[in-house]
């Protein structure tokens, strides 16, 4: 049964400068367009992993568009209910530091007509086989309430990711019906009106765990960049993930591989810490290997038991 992936798909275009970034003034570089977007990323990198998640989304009705589902599908993604439409896939445009770090981005976000779609007229098949579901909770509110309709007609486990928090802080509603909420410290941050950045990852999880339980979000897995994660549930559980220490070429989409190694974790049955632990190896792979390079895990490598795992 699939990992359902609900979520967007975007063009990046993304900056390299060739040394030091100056931010006000002209620098070279190199300049690559890739597919990229949240939930695109996160399907592709569950299927990285050796599984075949289902992905819902929208592509534009273009060769570009038609490239998209093609990559995903070699990658073994059912893109079944992916749809093709006008203005279906968002832009990104993101500027890099010579340490592979955004410095700084700005987005154009996809039409969701298509998506509502989707949900209203293939919602029960889409759900009712599926291990666990995967949202963007920025997405169209119509498109949420939707998502989450399903997951609770057919009992199945949500697992949020953000694309922009500044959207989906004001969704605060929506957080409570989350099993797991993961995001990073800057989006903590804007989400519980809180500046983060000065504590340590120690201070952090009791300060997480403050949080989570006072907004009752039943867990969350906060990242901090080279310092690593930390998480708190609810019910008391709560510690620091280490990053593993690695070589950086590109920091984009290191935080949607985290997220996916951590739904994945958690959908088959892995303690919050041992799932944090799984998205950190799947993060370090994907910052270490330039866009043609696909880094891969079969289950196994990763302590995941698919048949035994707790559904």
């Amino acid at each position: 049964m699939p990992i359902v992936v609900c979520g967007n798909v975007f063009v990046d275009i993304k900056g390299f400068p060739d040394h030091k970034y100056i931010p006000a003034g002209r620098n070279s570089g190199s300049v690559e367009f890739v597919h990229g977007g949240v939930g695109r990323n996160v399907a592709e990198d569950i299927a990285n992993v050796e599984l075949r998640p289902r992905f819902v989304s929208m592509v534009d009705d273009t060769a570009q568009g038609t490239d998209v589902l093609e990559k995903l599908k070699k990658h073994k993604v059912d893109t079944r209910f992916v749809a093709q439409v006008k203005d279906g896939m968002g832009l990104w445009l993101a500027i890099h530091d010579q340490t592979g770090d955004i410095v700084s981005s700005i987005s154009k976000r996809p039409r969701m007509e298509a998506m509502t779609y989707l949900l209203q007229e293939h919602g029960d098949e889409i759900f009712r086989d599926a291990d666990s579901v995967i949202v963007e909770i920025d997405m169209d509110k119509e498109v949420i309430k939707q998502i989450f309709h399903y997951a609770e007609k057919y009992h199945k486990r949500v697992y949020a990711v953000v694309a922009n928090m500044s959207i989906a802080s004001e969704r605060r509603d929506f957080f409570q019906s989350i099993d797991c909420f993961v995001c990073n410290v800057q989006e903590a941050g804007i989400l519980f009106a809180a500046d983060f950045d000065e504590l340590t990852p120690q201070e952090l999880s009791v300060e997480l765990l403050h949080r989570v339980k006072s907004a009752r979000i039943p867990s969350m897995v906060v990242t901090m960049g080279a310092q690593g994660a930390v998480y708190a549930s609810m019910d008391g559980e709560i510690g620091v993930c280490p990053a593993q220490q690695v070589d950086v070429r590109d920091t984009a989409g290191a935080g949607d591989a985290f997220f996916a190694g951590v739904a994945i974790g958690l959908t088959y049955g892995k303690t919050l810490g041992e799932a944090a632990v799984i998205g950190s190896r799947l993060a370090s792979s994907v910052i270490t290997v330039s866009e043609n390079v696909c880094p891969r895990f079969l289950p196994e490598e990763l302590g995941i038991d698919i048949k035994t795992g707790e559904q």
